[in-house]
């Protein structure tokens, strides 16, 4: 069963088309990266499915209910969390003051309300030591697992993290990495991220969809993006991370 089924999507900023009839079906309990060269659409449909964006035409469902209709913050209380590129956290805000952002947008049924869940700061204790902290003080390493860790203060059943290991030293990247697949084998939270990294997403993701102008191209386990389909459809960088 696909817990998000997105069904000829279409997408454009005024008279230019970005995305062309996307389908993408992502399984619940899988890993699914999202792939492509820089400006083939993969931002876009991130945004279509959390409504920051309109959409032309198409379908995006989320556990059976249609995300269209929906305005943001409403995808956010059915179960979705989102990491966007570039991070997006509150520059003037402490560290805890982030975290309690997404304490509003909890689903229902998602468990304490009360605070900040204790597997936040079990999987990145950094933040805890560093509650009182402003946002904008913290390392671009640190920034990004505060936004991972805001987004799971949501408690979700989705995760959708947009490059999240851009701009980040290789041992926050690969923490990064053991923590999706974590969060994915003991929480059963599904994943959904954009990444341009081959080593990073051949190591933590299950399965793969490739967007080449707009349009799905390829896709699969992860086992079948082979040297020929990286050649036909992604130039990436293949550094040792």
């Amino acid at each position: 069963m696909s817990l998000l089924d997105v069904r000829g999507l279409d997408q454009s900023y005024g008279g230019s088309r970005t995305l062309w009839g996307v389908d993408l079906a992502v399984a619940a309990g899988t890993r699914l990266c999202l792939m492509g060269r820089n400006g083939m659409g993969k931002t876009t449909l991130l945004k279509c499915i959390m409504g920051l964006v309109p959409v032309q035409s198409g379908v995006v469902r989320f556990d059976g209910a249609d995300l269209l209709a929906r305005p943001p913050e409403s995808r956010a209380r059915l179960g979705i969390g989102y990491v966007p590129q570039g991070r997006e956290i509150f520059p003037q805000l402490t560290v805890e003051e982030n975290l309690r952002i997404g304490l509003g947008t909890r689903r229902a049924g998602g468990g304490r309300r009360g605070g900040v869940p204790d597997r936040v700061f079990e999987l990145f204790p950094v933040l805890k030591r560093m509650l009182r902290r402003r946002g904008g003080d913290l390392s671009g390493g640190q920034q990004q697992q505060l936004a991972v860790g805001r987004a799971l203060v949501l408690e979700p059943k989705l995760l959708i993290l947009d490059e999240p290991t851009e701009g980040i030293q290789p041992n926050i990247v690969r923490e990064i990495g053991d923590i999706i697949v974590r969060l994915n084998r003991e929480a059963g939270v599904t994943v959904l991220l954009v990444e341009q990294k081959l080593p990073f997403a051949r190591r933590v993701a299950s399965e793969f969809r490739i967007l080449d102008k707009g349009r799905s191209v390829a896709g699969g386990p992860i086992d079948d993006l082979s040297d020929d389909v990286v050649r036909r459809h992604l130039t990436v960088s293949c550094g040792n991370i």
